[in-house]
């Protein structure tokens, strides 16, 4: 099941109570106070991880807790801090505060990590609260609550290069053709309800490049309005190096302009926004193996009249595909150089060690 959006409740552990306590012990006359600290609450934290590709695992279990720490006791002793609770999201999810709408995190590199939810601070015994005038405290703290957040997940898959078109153009047959993917193909519309990846690798060793390409369900007039699918996929092309945008030539779409079918599917992806229409476009013209002269030839004009690169193709018998896979990894690679990846460090997890500064050394004077 492919599940790219969730909403969670995450609650980080409680800090426990300090304890109030003396110390009275046989030939010990000046035992005083010997309360301790309470344990440090459990964080919650997320890791991105690329053993994951879906958020299926967040959908049937949405709350998730962390431990609570144990209060303090006598003898100046602390109390066990609770264990932090780590959950595991595909590389590319985008963490969002549900309550206030902002942006928590993108994770856009493996073993990426976060806080998403501190634990709260034990509560200090009464051993604190000692001082030369008051040498018998009975104050002590309690531990305080850790946060609790309604989170909402969103999955964009990491994409070199998305395909988009109308439904039955032959996307599912072009990725099952460029790469191992092997998604369900079928001579009806909306044959693919989800997206699929798959990985390209252009040339030979030792220059051997590879990218990630994916396909998206078909697009249809009105769906930036809900008809069809939607548009509720597209945000899986957001970062997308290019876009290949196929289009059928043969008679057997039943549609009779294959510019106007462009058109269309450029209108959808401009009303969606997040700068897809700004992404360069590869215009593909698929099926040629059936094609209409009349179309291919129309499109073949548009295409130079708006001086984009142009191919095509059939998925069936082949013919074009290698050019294609060309083009497609010379326009990724263009794309590559002028972006510098460098993933930011990882933040440890808070160590569950005294929150409270040590005391000052008292400084001896002289007489």
């Amino acid at each position: 099941m492919f599940i790219d959006e969730t909403r969670i409740r995450v609650k980080a552990g409680d800090g426990g109570n300090g304890c109030m306590a003396f110390r009275r012990e046989k030939f010990v006359p000046r035992g005083g106070p010997s309360g301790g600290d309470g344990g440090h609450g459990g964080d919650i934290l997320m890791r991105s991880s690329e053993k994951h590709n879906t958020l299926v695992h967040f959908r049937f279990n949405p709350e998730h807790k962390a431990d609570r720490g144990t209060h303090g006791e006598g003898s100046n002793m602390s109390g066990r801090s609770g264990e932090h609770t780590i959950l595991a999201v595909p590389v590319g999810t985008q963490v969002f505060d549900e309550d206030t709408g902002d942006l928590i995190h993108d994770f856009r590199y493996p073993d990426e990590q976060i806080v998403v939810a501190r634990g709260g601070r034990g509560g200090r015994g009464n051993q604190h609260f000692a001082t030369s005038t008051h040498q018998a405290p009975r104050e002590h703290e309690l531990g305080r609550p850790g946060e609790e957040k309604h989170l909402r997940l969103e999955l964009k898959l990491l994409a070199d290069v998305g395909l988009v078109g109308y439904p039955n153009v032959g996307k599912s047959t072009l990725i099952s053709r460029l790469s191992a993917a092997r998604p369900k193909i079928a001579n009806y519309a909306f044959t693919t309800l989800e997206p699929n990846l798959g990985v390209v690798k252009v040339g030979d060793f030792p220059h051997e490049q590879s990218f990630v390409i994916a396909d998206m369900p078909g697009l249809i007039e009105g769906a930036s309005q809900g008809a069809g699918l939607g548009i509720q996929f597209l945000r899986h092309i957001e970062r997308t190096s290019v876009l290949a945008h196929l289009v059928d030539v043969s008679d057997g779409s039943g549609r009779p302009d294959p510019v106007e079918d462009f058109k269309v599917i450029a209108g959808e992806l401009e009303e969606f926004g997040h700068n897809l229409e700004d992404k360069p476009v590869i215009v593909v013209a698929a099926k040629i193996d059936a094609a209409n002269p009349d179309k291919l030839k129309k499109l073949q004009t548009y295409a130079k009249r708006r001086k984009l690169p142009f191919y095509a193709i059939s998925a069936v018998t082949g013919e074009g595909i290698e050019a294609l896979k060309f083009a497609l990894g010379a326009a990724v690679e263009e794309h590559r150089k002028g972006i510098e990846v460098v993933p930011p460090p990882a933040p440890a997890p808070r160590k569950h060690k005294s929150a409270y500064p040590p005391p000052l050394a008292s400084k001896k004077t002289s007489r």
